[in-house]
């Protein structure tokens, strides 16, 4: 039975894990702390307050058809609700609903009749432009609004508030071809790529332990940080790690972008185009409901999206995210709560009357790569020059901007150069 190794475990490392072990490898995954899901994950509150909260709320499209095989594989597909709408709230609590049909944006109350024609015939233009454009990855998304002449209100109410959340960058230093992408695969689909997949359980509970059985022979150890690849004559020879030195026929790094310096000296793999871009999530509990909204995008203001964290979604555990973040990474706690108690009594009076019990606030300093202009080239692809090493994360060239779906398409693709065997499913062109 072929034996790999896999540093990290996070979806790169566990989706090719679980695609490996599939293909009847012994898989054994380093992990170095004592839970799964890398930088989609879960932890309790406090030492005192065992309730386990997701580091930033997750979400996931019916177009992400990987991300959805793995969870498949791991048995837990059905603890993800989708919903076919979107839920745009303007200051003062106006409601718009964004529905199936690429047009539905036409019936929302928060975009005039100059912003609606002009997403539509940039709409259009998508369809058209992302097979004969080529210079996509060397402009930003914000250049191409510009140059199809969207409004100020439709770049801020609609493209941004899909596309900064989707692609985790601002729109001035994201890549056009990532933008594209987002579009092309969700909103110009099919009829339900567009819904939003939201986990009804902690992000931790998707990667259970007890699941990998379903999958075949996964061997994880927590708690066990691998110091350094080590090499000979050409190959990885074995992973340090601890105390001991691992081996196997094949190795896979499933590990950040910033960590290959130190743990591939080796591979001379430059990351100085890479850079990072911050997520925040604020965790907010009430004295009583604040809205019956599973959902909404908030428009017009720093938190952009809330999400109803409550059993039976009665409203009084509140989540609110913050994509691209890096006006919060240095304000104060207390400040970043503050900012957000005034945002949500904007779009949800109750919350003026609530009391706040309890809030805690997660910055992902380091959620994601950074979509920028020209760094799609650079990339690297799963194969290194060590034939039997292998690289995957979402920073890597999957296909894909850095998201759970870009994360899991790398662990197959590594997966496919390892076993010769079809794991991905490819996009719907």
């Amino acid at each position: 039975m072929p034996r790999t190794l896999i540093v990290g475990g996070g979806l790169a490392g566990l989706s090719a894990a679980a695609a490996l072990a599939s293909a009847g490898h012994s898989v054994t995954i380093l992990e170095a702390r004592n839970f799964l899901g890398g930088r989609a994950t879960s932890w309790p509150v406090s030492a005192d307050e065992p309730e386990l909260i997701d580091n930033c709320q997750h979400v996931l499209l019916r177009c992400c058809h990987n991300l959805l095989d793995f969870y498949q594989r791991l048995g837990v597909r059905d603890d993800i609700k989708f919903y076919p709408e979107f839920n745009f709230i303007e200051p003062g609590g106006r409601l718009s609903t964004l529905k199936r049909g690429a047009i539905s944006f036409l019936k929302m109350r928060c975009f005039s009749p100059r912003d609606k024609i002009g997403i539509a015939r940039a709409m259009l233009a998508i369809k058209t432009e992302s097979r004969t454009r080529r210079d996509l990855d060397s402009i930003t998304m914000l250049d191409w609004l510009r140059e199809k002449r969207q409004t100020e209100r439709a770049i801020e109410r609609y493209w941004r508030q899909v596309l900064v959340s989707a692609v985790n960058e601002e729109l001035h230093r994201m890549a056009a071809a990532h933008g594209f992408q987002v579009f092309r695969l969700s909103m110009m689909g099919a009829k339900d790529a567009y819904e939003m997949g939201v986990p009804n359980v902690p992000l931790r509970e998707l990667y259970r332990e007890s699941s990998w059985s379903r999958v075949g022979d996964v061997t994880i150890h927590h708690r066990c940080p691998a110091a350094r690849f080590l090499t000979g004559k050409g190959r990885v020879t074995g992973v340090q790690a601890a105390t001991e030195t691992l081996t196997a026929d094949h190795y896979i790094s499933a590990l950040p972008f910033e960590k290959i310096p130190q743990v591939l000296p080796d591979l001379a793999f430059d990351i100085t185009p890479f850079e990072h871009s911050p997520i925040t999530g604020i965790h907010l509990w009430f004295d009583r409901p604040i809205t019956a909204l599973a959902h909404a995008t908030l428009l017009d203001r720093t938190m952009q999206w809330m999400f109803n964290k409550s059993n039976k979604s009665e409203g009084r555990y509140i989540q609110l995210v913050v994509s691209a973040s890096r006006s919060l990474v240095e304000m104060p706690r207390a400040d970043v709560i503050a900012l957000a108690l005034k945002d949500l009594t904007e779009f949800f009076p109750a919350a003026a009357e609530a009391k706040l019990e309890r809030a805690h606030v997660v910055k992902e300093v380091r959620a994601t790569f950074s979509a920028l202009p020209g760094l799609e080239s650079l990339r690297p692809p799963a194969t290194t020059a060590f034939p039997n090493l292998f690289l995957a994360g979402d920073w890597t060239r999957s296909g894909w901007p850095a998201t759970m779906e870009g994360a899991v398409r790398s662990g197959y693709l590594a997966a496919e150069d390892i076993t010769g065997k079809r794991f991905l499913i490819e996009d719907a062109q």
